[in-house]
Order: structure tokens, then sequence, then C-alpha cells
């Protein structure tokens, strides 16, 4: 895929219905992407959000001949169940605690106990950002949950954890929220039922991990995801460790099918995660307003570095 010079694109979707089965972001004019997934034969949409024509049919045809999964060795063939296995174990668990330290955040900010909501902010971000493509998969229900308030056509209908976010941290003040407090809980229960069911293959494994790092580098790195609260570290975290998890799993497989890049990314990882230890503070990290941008620019080129081989990772396990 490459924009030719559409500013209004920035991605690209393969979707079904309302599902996205895969997607590559930060397309802005000039550049390119790909990613790469097997899916079943049947009709598709491409959609690119801001295009004259945002949606096209894409139909997939049955292969002939032998399949990639047919000539793969047993031992990488299990070793890719195992991981779409463990990752549905993973998001499942993940959604859990969701639900859990979301209840408890919500009940603070109903409260109207500022101070708690404060504290208790962090720990449900934690859980969604390493799951969080995976959200996003679900259509309208990730804006619901995780939009900024530039993300939202108003401030009247913005909801999720950032309009929270600005109450308690830049506000000061829970008057009126409980409403989207509820909302909040609600969308966090709605995301745990579609997950139980959700099911997962290799490619999309690889393609989210690629996206949590795109995540870092769009959002986070400028620090206006958390905005009010500043623990735009505690995300990066977040996605980091996601990303981590998904390529853990698909790492046996990947050993087998090119062990110069699974050894590549496992030293990226390990770079990325010396690059995040200098601002460790207690259990969480420093306030992102005390990161100088030479600090951000260092962390911007370790993501960088982790995010180019790690986008390859797709490719080889589908092929």
């Amino acid at each position: 895929m490459v924009n030719k010079g559409a500013d209004a694109v920035t991605e690209a979707e393969l979707v079904d219905g309302d599902t996205i089965l895969g997607e590559k972001e930060n397309l802005t004019p000039g550049l390119s992407g790909t990613f790469s997934l097997n899916v079943k034969a049947g009709k598709y949409q491409l959609y690119c959000p801001g295009a004259d024509t945002e949606k096209v049919d894409f139909t997939v045809t049955q292969a002939t001949g032998a399949t990639a999964a047919a000539t793969r060795s047993a031992e990488v063939t299990t070793a890719l169940t195992a991981a779409t296995t463990g990752y549905a174990t993973y998001v499942r668990q993940q959604v859990a605690d969701l639900v859990t330290t979301t209840g408890a955040f919500v009940t603070a900010v109903k409260a109207g106990d500022l101070d708690q909501a404060a504290k208790l902010y962090g720990a449900p971000r934690l859980d969604y950002e390493r799951i969080e493509p995976v959200a996003e998969s679900f259509g309208d229900l990730d804006p619901a949950i995780d939009a900024r308030v530039d993300d939202a056509p108003d401030e009247a209908s913005w909801t999720g954890f950032h309009r929270l976010e600005k109450a308690i941290f830049a506000d000061r003040s829970l008057a009126g929220t409980a409403p989207i407090a509820d909302k909040l809980n609600t969308d966090v229960g709605k995301l745990n039922t579609l997950v139980a069911k959700a099911t997962f293959q290799p490619a999309q494994i690889a393609n989210g991990a690629t996206e949590l790092l795109d995540e870092v580098g769009k959002t986070k790195i400028t620090g206006e995801e958390e905005r009010y609260s500043k623990l735009d570290l505690l995300d990066i975290q977040g996605n980091i460790e996601g990303a981590d998890k998904a390529f853990t799993l698909l790492e046996p497989a990947l050993k087998s099918l090119d062990p110069t890049l699974a050894s590549t990314v496992r030293t990226r990882f390990t770079a990325m995660d010396k690059a995040l230890a200098p601002y460790k503070e207690g259990t969480g990290y420093v306030s992102y307003d005390k990161v100088t941008q030479d600090q951000r620019r260092g962390l911007s080129q370790a993501v960088d570095a982790l995010a180019e081989p790690l986008s390859q990772v797709a490719g080889v396990v589908v092929s």
C-alpha cells in the first residue's frame, strides 16, 4: 500500500463487516506499508478512512495447490497453533483484569474521590494498552473507550478514559462525570464479551505487535496520549509488554522459520527495555513532562529500531 499524496488518508484496513482483520497505520503522504494475513475465501472490504472512495470490495478466492500450512513442518505448525491459543488466553486475561481495574476506578470517580480516582487511573490504562489492537478490531468500541479529545466530533460526545483523565488531572472536578464512568464500565464489559469469542491467527498476532509499536511512535512519544495525567511512559510500557508477549508466543516458530530475524527482534526488545529503565520511579515512571525532547528522541529511536524487524514477522509466519 502506498499513499501517493492523500493528506486525509493515514491508514488502510481489511474489514469483514464491522471487524478489522488487519491494518496499517501512519500512512502519511509518500509512505508505504504492508500487513499480512491468512483469510478464508470470501468477500471483504479495504477501508481507507478519508479517501474519496473509502471502501473498496476485496474478494479472496480459494488458493489452488499446496497451502502454506500444508508445507510447514509439524514442529512449526504446532508452535503456531500454540501461539494462537496462548494469545487468546493472554488477551482474555488482560481484559478480565481490565474489567476489575476499571470497576475500581469507576467506583472512585462516582464517589467523587479525586485523589483515589487519580491513584487508580493508571492500572486500567496499563491493562488496556497491552491489548489495544484487539480492542481496535471491534469497530467503534475503541473510540468509545480510548478516544482523545481531538478524536471526538465535539467535547459533548467525548467519552472514555481520557474524558475522565481530563476531569481528574486538569479540571480537578468530577461533577457530572458519573454517566461517563458508567458508560466506560459498560463498554469495557462489552469488550470482555467480545474477546471471549475471538480467535487469532499467527499473522494477526504479529501485525498486532507491530501496531502496538506504531501506537508508541504515533501518540505516546509525543505526549499527546496522556496529556493531562502525564502517564505516557506507563502507556508505552503497556504497548511494549503487549508487543513482547505477542512476539514471545510466536518466537518458537520464528526461530525455525527465520532464526536471524528472531534473534534480531529479541535483541531489540532488550534494548527497548533498557531505554525505558532510566525513567522508572518506584512502581511506575516519572511524569512525562520531566522527559526532555532529546530523551524523547532517544526513546523514539529505540522504538523505530524495534519496529522495523518486528514488522517483518507477519510475512514470515504467513509464508
